[in-house]
């Protein structure tokens, strides 16, 4: 006579399986490695993805995380070879790139570096799809949420010497000023001087300068600064007026070997604002929602004049 069946609760229970069993603090250890890690190497795309969104409350949160965590990769090693090798993952995928290198514009390669706060993007693009294949490069090293008279986030006297060494340019191209009007050292010294008299745009004119002799490289590279069109809100306005005259005078002051762009009359007539104008015959809306930067039709706008000034020293045009 067949037996019954044991009852469930006489099986056995099977092994766990071999090896050390996980804990609650080994896998708060990985996370916390993981964060680490993430800080190190891609600290600045938290800061870089808050420019990205719509303003609001979910945009501040994400500033006030991104900019700790762009501070902190800004200041390590990792983010530039990273920079590296994802550049190198995107020219082996996209169009053949011109070959890399310095140069004064005479002709010959050329690297010409596109920088600046988030007004370079997305000109930056623009301009390496125009000089994809020809002998010259371009470099795009935009820092958004940035300004020259805001050094919270990014020091622009440190960060443009890292430039140079970095992507070594024969021309840099800079679009910067919509992030500025903060207080700055008064000239000679003497406390801080606010935004937006002649104090303070010989305060911003000096710091301009600097950058220009930096990107001049002892007159061996040229620079490209484009001035910034007008704003549709007036208090902005204001602060690019005084960015602009102090752009100019820098420029002024260096002399050789630095061009001013004027975007200005193109994009804002008699300096004042307009979305739309009027391009190959046909009126076309040139800036964004938010009323300050340029968008895909405005950037190639910004584009043809770059692209007719760097011709123009290399003797294509």
């Amino acid at each position: 006579m067949a037996e019954p069946d044991p009852p469930h609760d006489t099986f056995a229970v099977p092994d766990p399986p071999p090896g050390r069993s996980g804990r609650a603090r080994d896998a708060l250890l990985v996370v916390w490695m993981a964060v680490v890690l993430l800080v190190a190497f891609q600290g600045g795309a938290v800061r870089a993805g808050a420019e990205e969104l719509a303003p609001g409350v979910g945009r501040d949160i994400v500033e006030a995380v991104g900019g700790p965590t762009g501070w902190i990769a800004d200041r390590l090693p990792f983010a530039e070879p990273t920079d590296d090798v994802l550049a190198r993952l995107e020219t082996a995928s996209g169009p053949a790139a011109a070959p890399a290198g310095g140069g004064d514009g005479g002709g010959g390669e050329l690297t010409l570096l596109v920088t600046g706060d988030s007004l370079a993007m997305p000109l930056d693009t623009e301009l390496a799809r125009r000089f994809a294949g020809s002998e010259v490069a371009v470099e795009r090293d935009a820092h958004v949420g940035t300004g020259i008279s805001k050094s919270g986030l990014v020091d622009w006297s440190q960060l443009s010497r890292r430039q140079v060494r970095r992507f070594d340019p024969g021309a840099t191209v800079v679009f910067i000023g919509a992030n500025e009007g903060f207080p700055l050292p008064r000239v000679g010294g003497g406390g801080q001087v606010q935004c937006c008299g002649a104090e303070w745009q010989a305060a911003y004119a000096e710091r301009v300068r600097e950058l220009i002799e930096t990107y001049r490289r002892d007159g061996a590279a040229r620079v490209y600064w484009l001035t910034v069109p007008m704003p549709r809100d007036g208090a902005r306005q204001e602060i690019t007026r005084a960015v602009n005259a102090a752009v100019e005078a820098a420029a002024e002051e260096v002399g050789d070997g630095v061009e001013v762009i004027d975007l200005v009359e193109p994009f804002t007539p008699g300096g004042e604002y307009r979305d739309a104008i009027e391009v190959d015959g046909r009126e076309r809306i040139v800036r964004e929602s938010d009323g300050i930067h340029l968008n895909g039709d405005g950037a190639a706008v910004a584009a043809d004049l770059v692209e007719e000034a760097v011709a123009r020293d290399r003797g294509d045009g």
